[in-house]
C-alpha cells in the first residue's frame, strides 16, 4: 500500500490549524529568552547551602578533610585566608621563630620587678649628717624619741632562765643528783649572767656547788665575752675570778669555756659544749662533752693537773612544750692522770657510766 498520499494531507492540515495563533503576533518583535546553562558543581552546592549569602563567625579550621567548610561557597575577601600550603606549616613543632617579630611582644608584657629592686641605691643616699633632725628641732627635742627607736629595736632588758641539766644518775650501788642552771637580765649587747650548777648523793650533802655572777658584753654576733666572779658553796671554801666566752659556734655548738683564778692562786678552767640535733619538731637528740682542766695539782680539791676530768653523754629529749622537756641519756665519767690518783685515794672509781634521767626547762 502507498502512505505518501496521507501524510502529505495529515501535514497540510497540521499548518492550516496553527496558522491563526500566529496571526496574532504579525508585527509584533519579542525578544526569545535563551536557555539557561546547566549549572556548575560549586552553584549547585551553594543552591543547596541555606546560609549561602551570610557572613559567617570565623570557625576553626576542619581538623580532616571529610568535615564540611561552613564557609565553602562565599566570596572571602583576598588576602584574608592563608594558602592552604602555609596552614600546613604553622604546626607548633614546625614554626620558625626566628622570623617573628618579637620587639611588639616585650612591650606589651609588663616589666619584671627585679632590676628596679635590684638596682643600688644612689650614690647621695647616706650621705646627710646622721642626726640632721637635730639642726631642726634641737637635740633635747630628739633624745626622746630617739631613746624610743632603740627600745623599739630590741634595745630594752629581757629576763632569761634555763634549768639545762636537772637530772638524777643511776649506776650500779649508787644515785646521785644533777643541777646545771643559768640564765640573764640585760639587753642585746650587756647583760647580768648567773650560773650554778653542783652535784651529790641522795640523802648527804652536796658534794660541790657553785654560783657564778658575771657581767657579759657581745663582742661579735653568737658571742659574748664575760668576766665576774665564782663562789663554791660546798666544800672547801673558795672564791675565784672568771673569764669566758659563750657562744654559738659553726654548725650550732653550743659552747661555754672558762677560766678561774682561785684566791689561792690555782689556776682551772672548764670547757662545755653540746649540739641539738632535732629528730622530729619535738623530739631532739643532744651529744654533750665536759672537760675540766687544772694547771697545776690542787690536792685540797682533789683536782690533778692537765686534764682531770672528762664527761661525755647522749641524751634524747621529748619537748612537751617548748619550754619543758624531759629527757633520759646515758653520761660516761673519766678522771684522767693525777686526778685518777686522788679519786682511788678517796675509794672512787675514776671511771663510770651513769643512765641519765631528768627534765629541762625555760622561761
Amino acid at each position: 500500500m502507498n502512505l505518501r498520499p496521507l501524510v502529505s494531507l495529515l501535514l497540510a492540515g497540521a499548518a492550516l490549524s496553527a496558522a491563526p495563533a500566529m496571526a496574532q503576533h504579525q508585527g509584533h518583535s519579542m525578544p526569545m529568552p535563551a536557555p539557561a546553562p546547566a549549572p556548575s558543581p560549586a552553584q549547585a552546592l551553594q543552591q543547596s547551602d541555606p546560609h549561602a549569602g551570610h557572613a559567617m563567625p570565623d570557625s576553626p579550621a576542619a581538623s580532616d578533610d571529610k568535615t564540611v567548610d561552613p564557609h565553602a561557597g562565599h566570596a572571602m575577601p583576598e588576602g584574608s585566608m592563608p594558602a592552604p600550603d602555609a596552614m600546613a606549616g604553622m604546626k607548633q613543632e614546625t614554626m620558625d621563630h626566628s622570623t617573628m617579630d618579637h620587639s611588639t611582644m616585650d612591650d606589651a608584657m609588663p616589666a619584671s620587678p627585679g632590676p628596679e629592686m635590684e638596682t643600688p641605691p644612689p650614690p647621695e643616699a647616706g650621705s646627710g649628717p646622721p642626726r640632721a633632725a637635730d639642726a631642726i628641732w634641737g637635740a633635747d627635742a630628739m633624745r626622746a624619741s630617739r631613746d624610743d627607736l632603740r627600745r623599739e629595736s630590741g634595745d630594752f632588758p629581757v629576763f632569761w632562765f634555763q634549768g639545762d641539766r636537772l637530772e638524777v644518775h643511776a649506776r650500779e650501788g649508787a644515785e646521785d643528783y644533777i643541777w646545771d642552771f643559768q640564765g640573764y637580765y640585760g639587753g642585746p649587747t650587756s647583760r647580768f649572767w648567773f650560773k650554778t650548777e653542783g652535784e651529790g648523793a641522795f640523802g648527804d650533802k652536796p658534794e660541790s656547788a657553785e654560783f657564778q655572777a658575771l657581767y657579759s658584753r657581745a663582742i661579735r654576733p653568737f658571742w659574748d665575752l664575760q668576766a665576774g666572779i665564782r663562789q663554791d658553796l660546798a666544800g672547801p671554801d673558795t672564791t675565784y675570778a672568771v673569764l669566758g666566752i659563750q657562744g654559738v659556734a659553726p654548725y650550732l655548738f653550743q659552747v661555754d669555756a672558762a677560766a678561774f683564778v682561785s684566791q689561792r692562786g690555782d689556776v682551772t678552767a672548764r670547757i662545755e659544749a653540746e649540739l641539738d640535733q632535732r629528730i622530729t619538731q619535738r623530739l631532739i637528740f643532744q651529744p654533750r662533752v665536759e672537760i675540766n682542766m687544772a694547771a697545776q695539782d690542787i690536792p685540797i680539791l682533789g683536782v690533778g693537773a692537765g686534764i682531770d676530768k672528762v664527761e661525755a653523754g647522749l641524751r634524747l629529749r621529748y619537748e612537751i612544750i617548748r619550754e619543758f622537756a624531759p629527757y633520759i641519756g646515758i653520761e660516761q665519767t673519766w678522771r684522767i692522770g693525777n686526778g685518777a690518783d686522788f679519786a682511788r685515794a678517796r675509794g672512787e672509781d675514776p671511771s663510770a657510766t651513769n643512765y641519765v634521767f631528768g627534765i629541762r626547762f625555760w622561761f
